[in-house]
């Protein structure tokens, strides 16, 4: 129960958090989310950490969560980590002999399945920002066939979820959410054999996510297709028109890039979160890879933020009075978020994938 609670507070306060910090989220297909019983979300992982952040706040299940075991080498944040009920997974990278904690890990998952909860996975194995859905790992199907096969009146139902930002490690952040259709499992593996029905559940996890997210095929034609959809200046988070684009060959759309009136406003918000931006900054020089750049820059900034406000308004209120404390935090938030939700990000995306389609 305390963990529950626990887990529930900090839901809402990262979920507060990508408020400020997104500047649109779109959630489509919620509707498929099942409200009980057991529920396997299969997302693809285009954006390091925030991705399951944004899965678990745009549907109402309490999740369960499979990430890379690095995330987990530090004692204190391994604490913290699994009473959000993140558990680690191993693979190869990590180490042969790792391997085999997968094993206490997959009982874990089929014990959080017969208990009809939901467990979040990410079934490529790791993150990139390509636009293009990976070959799935088995990982995903042994812990579904394992829980079936020990519980023989249990039904699984699988969500595949896509993810697509406008740009990974942009900010503000703009992303769609979008929930597939449930696969119910138990069917497909009693149909078939095992090895077969492991190809027909990641098959059809794969095809859903191709349509749920933006996918380019990787192959020799990539580059030249993100180079044509950077040039028509599409928004990557409508999904459906995307793929269309990229079905039909067809990349003439092109909006106008509006200018940015607020841009004063932003600078103004620097200097009211000076010591925020200058931490961010430094922190900023230490991350090598360029998906986490969005997990590193939400997770410090949303308690750097909430920090410095809160002293800064204590000092403004000491000085002045608490009702003029108050108006300070509250007027500094409504900055942020006029800017956050108003600006036009447009131009800085354009030059933003332009850049991205030459390294591609």
């Amino acid at each position: 129960m305390i963990q529950k609670i626990w887990f529930t507070l900090v839901w809402c306060y990262i979920k507060i958090g990508l408020f400020f910090y997104s500047k649109k989220i779109t959630v489509l297909g919620k509707n498929n989310i099942p409200k009980k019983g057991a529920v396997l979300f299969a997302v693809n992982h285009p954006n390091g950490l925030v991705d399951p952040l944004y899965v678990t706040t745009t549907n109402s299940r309490q999740n369960h969560f499979l990430v890379r075991a690095a995330s987990f080498k530090n004692p204190f944040i391994k604490k913290i980590l699994a009473s959000l009920y993140l558990m680690p997974i191993y693979r190869i990278r990590d180490g042969i002999k790792q391997l085999s904690n997968n094993e206490e890990i997959f009982n874990k998952c089929h014990q959080i399945l017969h208990k009809g909860e939901t467990l979040m996975i990410f079934p490529e194995g790791s993150h990139d920002k390509k636009r293009t859905i990976r070959p799935l790992s088995k990982g995903f199907t042994r812990i579904v066939s394992g829980a079936l096969e020990k519980y023989k009146n249990l039904e699984i139902t699988v969500i595949p979820v896509g993810i697509t930002y406008q740009h990974p490690s942009h900010f503000p952040a703009k992303v769609t959410v979008n929930y597939g259709k449930p696969i119910l499992t138990r069917k497909i593996f009693e149909e078939n054999t095992s090895p077969k029905a492991i190809n027909i559940l990641k098959e059809k996890v794969s095809n859903q996510l191709q349509e749920l997210s933006v996918h380019i095929p990787d192959d020799e034609n990539y580059a030249g297709i993100l180079q044509k959809l950077t040039a028509a200046q599409v928004n990557f988070t409508e999904v459906s028109a995307v793929n269309k684009m990229i079905k039909s060959n067809s990349f003439s759309e092109k909006k106008t890039l509006k200018k940015n009136y607020l841009k004063p406003l932003y600078y103004l918000i620097i200097l009211n979160s000076i010591f925020p931006y200058l931490i961010w900054k430094q922190a900023l020089k230490k991350i090598d890879e360029i998906e986490f750049i969005d997990t590193f820059r939400f997770s410090l900034n949303l308690f750097l933020f909430s920090f410095f406000y809160f002293l800064q308004g204590s000092i403004v209120g000491y000085f002045y009075g608490t009702l003029v404390g108050v108006f300070y935090i509250t007027l500094s938030a409504l900055l942020v978020v006029m800017y956050v939700k108003f600006a036009p990000t447009n131009a800085l995306e354009h030059k933003e994938f332009t850049e991205a389609s030459k390294k591609a």
